[in-house]
């Protein structure tokens, strides 16, 4: 029986994942793939793998077209934890539509992936809900990341009203 391989576009659409999701999971080693030319393959098995691993399921086909971006900068070993605040929020922006979903996510996650000290030990979740026309952003996070990703947030969806 002959193998399927993938590409990173289509298993981001076949796990409802965005495309630079999946090459971080692949970076952090959580997916394997191979290089084939520049472009990266994924086995048929190392999906299924990663999937039974990391707890994740294929989107159901009949789910309405959302996106969905992950992004966590959390190694700590939680068991060398030190007592401090943590903060789970969720932040509701309304009438975004693609355009602004691509610019607000691609600004956010360059955000996290910088190495500002104030981004370790931290997750952020973006879906977009394409019908409805609303993104939700979800922080977990000290009280620092989380004021520092707000106050990102509030200015990125400021409008100029003046």
């Amino acid at each position: 029986m002959e193998e399927k391989f993938y590409t990173i576009d289509q298993i981001a659409e076949i796990l409802g994942m965005h495309h630079k999701t999946i090459r971080k999971f692949i970076t952090e080693g959580k997916l394997r793939a191979n290089k084939v030319g520049k472009q990266w393959r994924i086995s048929g098995h190392d999906l299924s793998l990663f999937m039974e691993n990391n707890n994740v399921s294929i989107r159901n086909k009949n789910e309405v077209e959302n996106e969905k971006i992950e992004f966590s900068t959390s190694e700590v070993d939680t068991s060398k934890r030190i007592n401090k605040i943590n903060i789970s929020t969720v932040i509701d922006i309304n009438e975004v539509d693609m355009d602004e979903y691509r610019k607000i996510s691609n600004m956010l996650l360059a955000v996290m992936n910088s190495k500002d000290s104030k981004m370790s030990n931290s997750t952020i979740n973006i879906k977009h809900y394409k019908i409805e026309r609303n993104l939700k952003v979800m922080l977990w996070g000290d009280i620092e990341f989380t004021k520092e990703m707000l106050d990102f947030i509030s200015t990125l969806t400021q409008k100029d009203d003046m």
